[in-house]
């Protein structure tokens, strides 16, 4: 079962690698293939910027996007800033400022540094909006992160108390590998200090944020592979306090036991989902929305990114390639209401020509959104 999965996923990788080596048709950037939620209306506010992914945006307005992986014939080894001049919501610049990094997906923002987490450590770029085209000599935050590439790239933020959330992801769809080390969220202060596991049992999150009202974190996590096409769910979790497991790989989406490892667990041991997200959906990047731009019934109300499925069968069809927002499940209580916000990144045919990854605010309260397979950033908007 364990070789029958790990060979579908190099495949299944493999292919994905190759797909990427094919140049987007010259239309790839047909915004009228995008359905918006009404009222709302969706432009480009930066090109080429290749693999997309995490977002950070500065005080000054520079917003920082890493990347993930190897894309033929461009690595994505890459962080850039992109910078709208005129504040005209069209970037102006797209500065690559660093490169040769090992899959810098993680991007924050602190003080004045740029902090960039690659597979297995986290850097810190001193003041470095001091001359963006020479950046400084990084600083090492932590090299005490795993290697593994499988589930291996990080998304990071800083909490509101100030330190910096990393999570480290399990090496493998489904395996056991003990829970210090890996299937976690951990924490650690800026200068490296005090770094340690907050939260277990988390497979796979490549997105968090903490509620503007409580303060309290919440996090997007995927659920295994190899279950079949409508299981598990990928899940939005609340861990308002240290210590907690969210039953990976015993127990998946709160009430599944795992054929292998979920043998005499119970599921009622283990923290279930807040909500249920969908089966393969990818759940990445979220915020919560805290801006005055889009109607009162999204404020303080989490928007997610659903990057899209890549192993469901033709004949079942992909999920996810949408972006959501999720009006109603946070409170206790309430019944889940997710709408969708962007769609059209998935065809009629099965295929795919864009990937949202990521999503960050700006200051007039619109929406940026990553997208690693156009190269884009689009901004949703409210047409009041």
């Amino acid at each position: 079962m364990k070789c029958i999965g790990l060979l579908f996923f190099l495949a299944q990788f493999t292919g994905w690698m190759l797909a990427s080596n094919v140049a987007l048709a010259k239309d790839a950037l047909d915004l009228s293939r995008l359905q918006v939620a009404e009222g709302f209306s969706i432009s480009v506010y930066a090109e080429n910027v290749v693999g997309a992914r995490s977002m950070a945006r500065s005080p000054a307005g520079v917003l920082y996007v890493g990347t993930f992986t190897k894309k033929f014939p461009t690595a994505f080894d890459k962080v850039y800033a992109v910078i709208d001049r005129d504040n005209d919501n069209r970037a102006d610049e797209v500065i690559t400022v660093l490169e040769g990094l090992n899959a810098p997906n993680g991007v924050a923002f602190k003080d004045g540094d740029l902090y960039v987490a690659e597979i297995n450590r986290v850097l810190r770029y001193p003041d470095i909006e001091k001359d963006l085209h020479n950046p400084p000599p990084p600083e090492v935050v932590t090299e005490n992160l795993p290697d593994d590439f499988h589930h291996g790239w990080k998304f990071i933020r800083f909490s509101p108390a100030g330190q910096l959330y990393i999570p480290v992801g399990a090496p493998c769809n489904i395996c056991d590998k003990g829970a210090e080390g890996y299937a976690n969220l951990q924490r650690l202060n800026t200068d490296g200090s005090g770094q340690e596991v907050y939260a277990h049992g988390v497979r796979n999150s490549v997105g968090f944020d903490w509620h503007p009202v409580t303060g309290e974190l919440w996090f997007t996590d995927n659920g295994r592979d190899m279950l079949g096409d409508e299981m598990p769910y990928d899940e939005l979790n609340h861990a308002p306090k240290a210590g907690v497991h969210f039953g990976y790989p015993y127990c998946h989406q709160g009430d599944i036991l795992d054929p292998e490892f979920g043998e005499g667990k119970s599921c009622s041991d283990y923290e279930p989902p807040r909500i249920k997200l969908g089966p393969h959906v990818a759940a990445l990047g979220f915020r919560f929305y805290t801006g005055t731009q889009f109607p009162q019934k999204y404020l303080n109300r989490p928007v997610i990114a659903f990057h899209g499925s890549w192993n469901r069968l033709p004949e079942t069809g992909h999920t996810g390639f949408k972006v959501v927002a999720l009006l109603e499940g946070t409170e206790a209580g309430e019944q889940k209401t997710l709408v969708t916000l962007v769609e059209g990144w998935l065809q009629a045919d099965n295929t795919h020509w864009g990937r949202p990854v990521d999503v960050e605010q700006l200051p007039d309260g619109s929406l940026l959104i990553s997208d690693d397979k156009a190269d884009v950033i689009y901004r949703l908007s409210y047409n009041k």
